[in-house]
């Protein structure tokens, strides 16, 4: 794994092994594997790949065994990405984050490293579109490319990668829908999230997105519409949802809330109908928000209830009970 994030060492990281302690100090390190310690898995063509000061890479030479090819600092990352990344052809994962000087687009010679299954390009300058050549990364397994200048569509192409187990591409200036597909063979199988926030993002949600069995959600801070119940309730068991800041609308009272929701927010929509009284018996839940809707109806009472406030509620068409000052009647 090579990554670069701010002024902090960048790396490869060997697979995880067990630690040992050779002489009982309690100091455990994690012994170079014997297949790592030929000079032959030191592979020539990672220095150039990756740029920079060559004294930076004083130690990355194939007469060194790759355990010990240290950290070396980047406290000046600017330009583009390189092409000759596409020579850093045993990669499984690439974090570039916390770069504000790296700009330009994201290169189609990352498409060659084919071993790939981590890609994180985050808080970066980054622009350009969601290039759709990532959808041949078939290992992938988390990307995130959060909080960039991305602009355009996310590509359809996405929802080709059979291993995706979560997607960050929040905090961009992405527009048009979410892709029907996006995901779409997660069904069945649990994902870490699905993160989407802080774009232009217009359209309904995927419907597909019901037989997703995800744990986090946030498409906060968009221009959703239409129906989102099918996101939670049934096999879902979502424990994080954020789907404040949008223009969704439908029924609350109808919706199944999931038995292990830790975190919800509708705000800023036009749901209407009544809050549903089982909320009052997830045990797990810790943030509650459902202010600026259309609700009516009492405010469900006991549990984790009490946690929660008139700001909670506040600005709905006829909610009425505890903590708000309008009694039911």
């Amino acid at each position: 794994q090579f990554q670069l994030e701010g002024a902090r060492a960048v790396h490869v990281q060997q697979p995880t092994r067990r630690r040992h302690d050779d002489d009982g100090d309690g100091d455990a390190r994690l012994p170079c594997p014997p297949h790592r310690r030929s000079s032959r898995r030191c592979y020539s063509g990672d220095r150039p790949a990756l740029g920079g000061p060559a004294d930076h890479f004083a130690s990355w030479t194939p007469d060194t065994p790759c355990c010990d090819w240290f950290g070396v600092e980047t406290p000046n990352v600017t330009g583009a990405i390189p092409d000759a990344i596409a020579g850093l052809t045993h990669l499984q994962g690439l974090i570039l984050q916390n770069l504000p000087a790296l700009s330009g687009p994201i290169p189609r010679a990352i498409a060659k490293l084919s071993g790939l299954s981590q890609l994180i390009v985050a808080y970066t300058a980054v622009s350009g579109p969601v290039p759709s050549f990532l959808g041949a990364l078939t290992n992938l397994v988390a990307l995130d490319l959060s909080f960039n200048s991305l602009t355009g569509a996310i590509p359809a192409s996405l929802a080709a990668l059979p291993n995706l187990s979560g997607i960050n591409l929040s905090g961009n200036r992405l527009t048009g829908a979410i892709p029907p597909l996006l995901l779409s063979k997660a069904a069945g199988k649990v994902y870490d999230n699905l993160l989407l926030s802080d774009n232009h993002l217009s359209g309904t949600i995927p419907a597909d997105f019901a037989a997703v069995n995800f744990q986090l959600i946030d498409l906060s801070g968009n221009a959703l519409t239409g129906n989102a119940s099918g996101l939670v309730g049934g096999a879902n068991d979502v424990q994080w949802l954020d789907l404040s800041r949008n223009a969704l609308s439908f029924n609350f009272s109808s919706v199944e809330l999931p038995e292990h929701l830790y975190f919800m927010t509708i705000s800023h929509n036009d749901i209407y109908g009544g809050i549903p009284a089982e909320v009052a018996k997830l045990t797990s839940l810790n943030f509650f928000n459902v202010s600026y809707n259309r609700l009516c109806g009492p405010v469900p009472t006991g549990g984790n209830m009490a946690w929660f406030d008139v700001y909670n509620y506040q600005h709905n068409e006829c909610l009425c009970g505890p903590p708000l000052p309008t009694p039911c009647t």
